[in-house]
């Protein structure tokens, strides 16, 4: 792996970690359960952003953003 992968794998990896945190949060404002749901079952977290894209489309363009840069390194 080069560098140029390397960096760009951090970068997606780290995005797609702070999605996953502003989902969390809008997530657990909404309803404890769904915050639960969120922090247990990251997955389904992304199922409940798509039905909720008023208040969690922000994390979702970053997954999206996350998820180009992660394929993009191979």
């Amino acid at each position: 792996m080069d560098a140029t992968s390397a960096l760009l794998m951090t970068l997606g990896a780290a995005i797609l970690l702070g999605s996953w945190v502003l989902l969390l949060i809008e997530s657990s404002r909404e309803d404890f359960t769904w915050g639960l749901c969120t922090l247990l079952l990251p997955p389904l977290s992304y199922v409940y952003a798509l039905f909720r894209l008023d208040k969690a489309g922000e994390s979702i363009a970053l997954a999206v953003v996350g998820s180009v840069l992660v394929l993009a390194s191979f």
